[in-house]
């Protein structure tokens, strides 16, 4: 499976600016090639490359790879919004901002990333250098650092292209690597049932709770400075926002990446899968109050998913989601369902056998449950006609 490992490269002033100036021409050179595509209507990576390479090859002073690599970048900002708008992402045909997005050449930050391939950025890995093309010539020996099994995996199973990122002030490279996957266990002995939520932010079946306070109120305290840098409406108090904004985000990444990593690791060593409800569209289907609507928007359910399944996939261990109806209103023991099971967000009591527990608990066994009759009927033997 694909993964990215970000190392961070440090370089001199000197080398700092001609990288920089390299980014900023690379991107000044994207932009020229992005109108040529939009106004020629070419998504072909062969047959824009023909239109603009000898130009951009003259005008903005690049290589020929890195004008290959610059022609690549933008045939893939447009499949990109091509995707998006497929998906309904930019809104119906003929909405405000679909016809913004359609209407205009794609435009490239002077900062943004640029890939590299392997003729125009080397690695070694032994001295921990990189050798990089910049418009001022290649510049040979720039230190990177990062954390060590990041650079052990960097080293044994890097492929294909690496970004170069300007971000904040620091040098970022983002490389490509091919990890090989564990064998899927394909029988596992049971499943665990997650229930994800705003309060608790996954609870098992196995009753391992991972609260959601801290976060809540971390995120609590950085609306309160947010709103107060939006009041004083300076530019130097909206960028302050926006880097507290992102710090907000890593921090919940975080966490994320702490509760799928242990979440995992269980499954793995005692040889079950991992089951998730399906919780596909519920931002559509439920209508929070307005004092409810921030938190409910920012709830990350479904980054955790996503860092559930890729390190599920590296580690071998199935994952299946089924369905999120009344998982937390029906009895695990009798299939009692009703509301008032769960008389309050935190406590569950069926009314039909006295079962009672932590509501969050009672979702992730019926999760589990629902996991162990969806794999049986997934995997049962083909009935055969006679």
């Amino acid at each position: 499976m694909k993964i990215v490992v970000r190392v961070k490269p440090l370089p001199s002033p000197e080398v700092g600016a001609a990288l920089a100036a390299t980014l900023a021409a690379c991107n000044k050179a994207a932009d020229a090639v992005s109108v040529v595509a939009h106004e020629s209507g070419t998504r072909s990576r062969n047959e824009l490359q023909k239109l603009v390479y000898t130009r951009v090859k003259a005008e903005f002073g690049l290589a020929a790879q890195p004008v290959v690599r610059t022609v690549k970048k933008v045939v893939d900002a447009y499949a990109t919004l091509r995707a998006n708008v497929r998906a309904g992402n930019l809104g119906p045909e003929g909405s405000k901002r679909r016809r913004r997005a359609e209407s205009k050449p794609i435009g490239f930050r002077p900062g943004a990333a640029q890939p590299y391939d392997d003729r125009i950025l080397s690695w070694q890995h032994d001295a921990r250098t990189v050798s990089v093309w910049t418009t001022a010539g290649r510049i040979k020996g720039i230190a990177f650092a990062g954390h060590p099994d990041h650079l052990a995996v960097l080293a044994k199973y890097r492929r294909g292209e690496s970004d170069l990122v300007h971000r904040d002030g620091m040098w970022f490279l983002i490389a490509t690597c091919e990890v090989p996957e564990n064998a899927l266990n394909t029988c596992p002995v049971d499943w665990i049932g997650v229930d994800r939520g705003i309060v608790n932010l996954a609870t098992t079946s196995d009753g391992d709770n991972y609260q959601g306070r801290r976060l809540g109120r971390y995120r609590r305290w950085h609306a309160r400075k947010r709103a107060e840098l939006q009041a004083k409406g300076t530019r130097s108090a909206n960028r302050r926002a926006k880097r507290r904004a992102k710090r907000e985000a890593r921090h919940a990444a975080h966490i994320n990446h702490k509760i799928s990593k242990e979440i995992v690791a269980v499954a793995q060593r005692t040889g079950r899968g991992v089951a998730l409800e399906d919780l596909g569209g519920i931002r559509d289907r439920v209508r929070p109050s307005r004092d409810q609507r921030a938190t409910f928007s920012s709830w990350p359910f479904h980054q955790l998913e996503e860092h559930l399944r890729y390190k599920a996939c590296r580690a071998g261990v199935p994952v299946i989601a089924v369905d999120a109806r009344y998982t937390s209103q029906m009895c695990p023991r009798c299939g009692h369902t009703a509301r008032n099971n769960r008389p309050t967000r935190d406590h569950f009591c069926c009314r039909r056998c006295g079962l009672a527990g932590p509501a969050d608990h009672v979702a992730g066994v019926n999760v589990r449950n629902r996991a162990r009759s969806a794999w049986v009927l997934v995997n049962g033997p083909v009935p055969q006609r006679d």
